[in-house]
């Protein structure tokens, strides 16, 4: 079932819908926060807030995109208070967290997430909504709370400085054969902003 389909034909309440946002919402959270510890903790701290505040909810909207919206928000604020920690610097945690490719398709995969995680925040999270997700730019517009040019701005510059880390010549297709989120993120178009 499409999020569009289950945004207009499930009727239980927004709070017995929470459990089924968790795989989304933690996806979203790793390619933040881009650690699989502190995305768990960013997730339960999402759910906590939803589950208080569930009251400040409209039904008619998307329960995903809020959920988004309100994680989105508590990992910038916690980056905020964060701003001058600085936590395995050198990446020699994260190297050993890393397995060795089998084949072609995880060498250009082990390739984007090297890229990926040079990208900002802020690129990260407009790839993620606008391509992995795919929520059109007007939604991720709404999450991020910006203007939607700005949504279709970002997209644009994360996907050529994608590109560029990735050394990808014009039209060159990378990740033919591989998971549909990648795909995503590095082909769909967004339109350019007016």
């Amino acid at each position: 079932m499409t999020a569009v389909a289950e945004r207009t034909t499930d009727t239980r309440s927004p709070r017995d819908r929470l459990a089924g946002h968790l795989p989304s919402l933690r996806a979203f959270a790793i390619s933040l926060c881009r650690n699989g510890s502190q995305a768990d903790d960013l997730v339960q701290e999402t759910i906590l807030k939803a589950w208080s505040n569930i009251e400040k909810f409209d039904p008619a909207t998307n329960l995903e995109a809020w959920l988004f919206t309100i994680l989105r928000n508590t990992f910038y604020s916690s980056l905020r208070k964060t701003r001058r920690e600085v936590a395995d610097s050198d990446g020699s945690y994260a190297a050993t967290m890393v397995s060795a490719p089998a084949h072609d398709g995880r060498l250009a995969f082990g390739d984007f997430q090297r890229a990926f995680d040079v990208l900002s925040p802020e690129h990260r999270e407009v790839l993620i909504l606008v391509g992995a997700s795919g929520y059109s730019c007007e939604e991720a517009a709404g999450m991020m709370g910006v203007a939607v040019g700005t949504v279709k701005s970002r997209a644009n510059r994360a996907r050529k400085r994608l590109a560029e880390l990735m050394h990808l010549a014009d039209g060159e297709d990378l990740f033919s054969g591989t998971d549909g989120a990648t795909a995503a993120v590095m082909s769909r178009s967004v339109p350019s902003a007016a």
